[in-house]
């Protein structure tokens, strides 16, 4: 069945009225589309994951590479995307709401935009400015119909600026300023967790769960959480069997293909 944008959009928003779900996060066409058949209700992109497949760092594509591939995404599944859209790529708020318009037009139902500056001596934007940057990107959705689900995040912790507190802050100012959704990568344990979902509460909260972890979904729906996502987790997970093959085949050995999946089940999920 193939579904409009506009039901892609209302079944994203559906998914954060209640309960919590995993928002696993694909680097390409082929990952999306097997993802999609493991059913799940909604993908994410990773900004990390499909600049690893460009041979490229993270945050090192250009507005018009991520574009491109987020229209490439959402039309490779039925499911909702969610676009990693990095922190809008512009510094002002109007290069901001530009960006964020452009993303709209490739047919993601949600989108984030994070505080960070890319500057490693200044790595957080000043609240005032992000929460300015913020608005722009709620404004430029309210004005292309509402629809696109916006999503804060406050990089503290990623950005080596591990301060509960100062998340928290940055956080409550971007649900006042529009935001639908709110993201904290890094925070970790119960009573991170806790925190931010009951200070930003009735809004959902999203966690990043990027490697093991004691805690399971059910644990984390009990804390509150409304989605989950996993970042560049399945790409590295998906680099690290490329890698270890690829080391054995140099020593000459080929047992790193034992636990190659089967050409056989590839081609006929992508039949």
């Amino acid at each position: 069945m193939t579904l409009t944008i506009a039901q892609k959009r209302a079944a994203f928003r559906a998914l954060h009225e209640q309960g919590c779900f995993i928002l696993p996060n694909p680097w390409d066409v082929g990952s999306a589309r097997f993802l999609q058949s493991q059913g799940f209700k909604a993908l994410a992109t990773t900004s990390s994951g499909h600049a690893w497949s460009q041979g490229r760092r993270d945050g090192g594509e250009t507005r018009e590479a991520v574009l491109a591939h987020l229209r490439q995404m959402v039309t490779a599944t039925d499911l909702p995307v969610n676009a990693d859209f990095e922190n809008g790529f512009a510094r002002d708020p109007q290069g901001v709401a530009q960006s964020v318009r452009m993303a709209i037009d490739t047919g993601v139902a949600g989108l984030s935009i994070e505080d960070s500056t890319g500057d490693p001596a200044a790595p957080l934007f000043e609240l005032d400015v992000a929460v300015a940057r913020l608005r722009a990107a709620r404004g430029a959705i309210d004005q292309e119909g509402g629809d696109t689900l916006l999503v804060g995040r406050a990089e503290n912790f990623f950005a080596g600026r591990p301060d509960l507190d100062d998340a928290i802050r940055r956080l409550k100012a971007y649900a006042d300023a529009g935001a639908d959704c709110l993201y904290a990568p890094g925070i970790r344990t119960r009573e991170q967790i806790a925190a931010v979902v009951a200070a930003v509460a009735p809004k959902p909260v999203n966690l990043l769960v990027g490697g093991t972890s004691d805690l399971t979904l059910k644990d984390i729906e009990a804390l509150g959480v409304r989605r989950v996502s996993v970042g560049g987790a399945l790409a590295r997970a998906a680099w690290g069997g490329f890698m270890r093959a690829t080391r054995t085949l140099a020593e000459g050995r080929f047992d790193g293909f034992a636990d190659a999946a089967s050409g056989a089940e590839l081609n006929d999920l992508f039949r």
